[in-house]
């Protein structure tokens, strides 16, 4: 836990104590059809994670995290959305739920993030998922321990969110909490390396059910319905797991690409978020597949980590973890 004095404009000087967290998800966590051989490892990180938040305590989380289709539908696709109230879906590898959004506290960090020159969209009835609900439940123990602001970040559907943009959103967040004198988590969920595009095509690329499900959300006819799209999520990851075992599906095909997380990772480590923002957002998507834009969580979370607190994060975990189908990422901040 960091503590430093912020003086943020226009307000007294403030106390502001943060803690950082940024880790990868994946449905195959709950379902992989062979152990990673370095599962205790990870399992391990997790536990201390878990005590040393325990003992931070803290009064509230900022949770930053993407969609997969289960709360944000492509007929209105918000680059940024702050949820002043929300709640988890019964999705794969995510666990349901009502999120404990402390709404006033939501609301004045949209006012801070529009007075910044950024103009999130505020949703007072958020659905988040396993982007959002596996990590806060593996690192806090359940989605309504703590007073929690969801924001959302589009992160896997065009055009795409600049990075730089996000990096100023973390940004100001940071400049917002600094003004609370609250104990703060910036929390961050997704990436690294990985390409689901199995479960989750492009759109426009998939079956009519799934693109109509994918633009509506099951309201056009010619959609899945919620519960069909749970159950193909369910069921294509039980495949997934098992073709990864049986090298149906290999790490190149999955994007699997340890040389761009390393420059990611190097990036965040040395205080550089700048030298991100003019990353080739398709390159960066052709080299480390879809999931790797996950990371604009991580962004936002360690630019406002950083912008309060002035700390730099530390590299817990790192590796290539194919029987997840993703390259698997922990780091923290205290």
């Amino acid at each position: 836990m960091r503590l430093i004095k912020h003086q943020a404009r226009n307000k007294p000087v403030s106390e502001l104590k943060a803690a950082l967290l940024c880790a990868s998800h994946s449905p195959l966590n709950y379902c992989f059809a062979r152990k990673p051989a370095r599962w205790d490892e990870i399992e391990q990180v997790y536990r201390e994670r878990r005590a040393a938040l325990r003992k931070f305590d803290p009064e509230l989380v900022i949770a930053f995290g993407s969609d997969h289709f289960n709360g944000f539908f492509m007929k209105l696709m918000p680059a940024f959305c702050v949820g002043a109230a929300a709640q988890a879906a019964a999705d794969i590898g995510g666990f349901e739920g009502p999120l404990t959004v402390p709404g006033d506290t939501a609301l004045q960090c949209v006012q801070a993030l529009r007075q910044s020159g950024l103009d999130p969209a505020v949703s007072y009835d958020m659905t988040v998922d396993h982007a959002f609900s596996q990590t806060l439940t593996r690192v806090l123990g359940g989605l309504d321990r703590y007073p929690t602001i969801p924001v959302f970040i589009n992160c896997v559907t065009e055009p795409f969110v600049p990075f730089r943009r996000t990096r100023l959103l973390g940004e100001a967040i940071g400049r917002f909490a600094a003004t609370l004198g609250r104990r703060v988590l910036f929390l961050a969920s997704g990436g690294m390396s990985h390409h689901p595009t199995r479960y989750y095509p492009d759109f426009g690329t998939g079956e009519e059910s799934v693109t109509a499900w994918q633009l509506s959300g099951g309201s056009r006819s010619e959609s899945l319905n919620k519960a069909e799209w749970l159950e193909r999520l369910q069921v294509m990851h039980h495949e997934g797991a098992q073709m990864i075992v049986d090298g149906a599906r290999t790490p190149t095909q999955m994007r699997l690409n340890p040389e761009i997380d390393k420059r990611f990772l190097d990036a965040l480590t040395a205080d550089e978020l700048h030298m991100i923002d003019e990353w080739d957002q398709h390159k960066v998507v052709e080299e480390g597949g879809i999931g790797f834009m996950e990371l604009q969580t991580w962004i936002a979370a360690a630019a406002a980590y950083r912008t309060g607190v002035g700390g730099r994060p530390v590299v817990d975990f790192y590796g290539v973890t194919e029987e997840l189908g993703i390259a698997t990422g922990i780091v923290h901040g205290d």
